[in-house]
């Protein structure tokens, strides 16, 4: 009787046992699913649901969508930019709102270059960076640069923020003047000119003067670099963060999907 007791609780253990292994390799095998799906680093995703129209949200915004057209360092249109429009995560237009009001009550409007990227945007970039006889546009883009080290120097990523839906590259329109904010150089001019720290400190805003990170010995004046700084505050009051190599590119802070790129095109959404 005592043997058969015994017996009987050491099968009942190893069916116990047996049940926790078979536990143990499901919910391994649901958590790694999980990850795949819910927001691992390479998570993609064509959902649009949670985007809108930067210009529904900000219809003081100006567009000038530079990847929709030619005049961009590749030279012609870029890959999933099928029309002239700005999209962004609500959340990053709604903060970009309040950009948009903070700078008009100083004379300014904002001026849009690019927002949500699509991957195959990024993709059209790494394939053009990749065939290094193209340089179309070195002159106005790159002059300094070889087009060997866009890599190694980390101008071009297989990967962008902008494709998290939540980034956006801009400038300031002079309502005065009725033309941009004269910044001391052009969006996506590739070299150490356009830090926010060229030639003064960016946390303090504070003039310097110091050029000596420029290949060419190129500077820019004061009031250039006030401008920048005038751009970087208004967007840091709101929610955004700057990137310390592009004066223009600023990304919400708490931005919402920070582990998902999208890839579904540029184009006007149907409300």
């Amino acid at each position: 009787m005592v043997k058969s007791e015994q017996f009987t609780d050491m099968k009942g253990m190893m069916q116990w046992m047996m049940a926790a292994i078979v536990g143990c390799m499901m919910a391994a095998s649901c958590c790694s699913s999980h990850g795949q799906e819910g927001g691992g680093a390479d998570q993609a995703t064509d959902d649009v649901s949670q985007f809108v129209t930067l210009t529904d949200v900000v219809p003081d915004a100006i567009l000038e969508i530079r990847y929709y057209g030619t005049y961009n360092f590749v030279g012609t249109r870029i890959d999933g930019y099928e029309e002239p429009t700005a999209l962004l995560t609500r959340q990053a237009a709604d903060s970009l709102r309040a950009v948009s009001d903070d700078v008009m009550a100083q004379g300014y409007r904002l001026k849009i270059y690019d927002a949500y990227r699509p991957q195959k945007g990024v993709d059209h970039f790494v394939r053009w960076a990749a065939n290094i006889p193209d340089t179309l546009m070195k002159t106005y883009f790159y002059p300094d640069l070889d087009k060997s080290v866009l890599f190694e120097q980390e101008y071009i990523y297989e990967k962008s923020g902008h494709t998290r839906g939540s980034t956006v590259d801009l400038t300031l329109f002079d309502m005065t003047t009725e033309k941009e904010l004269d910044m001391g150089g052009t969006f996506d001019w590739f070299g150490p000119e356009s830090h926010p720290d060229f030639c003064g400190n960016s946390e303090t805003c504070e003039y310097t003067g110091d050029n000596h990170k420029s290949p060419a010995g190129r500077s820019i004046t004061a009031e250039q670099f006030r401008n920048r700084m005038t751009l970087r505050q208004a967007m840091l009051r709101h929610g955004f963060k700057a990137l310390d190599s592009e004066w223009w590119h600023f990304t919400l802070k708490d931005e919402p999907f920070p582990d998902t790129y999208f890839t579904f095109p540029v184009k006007q959404l149907s409300k």
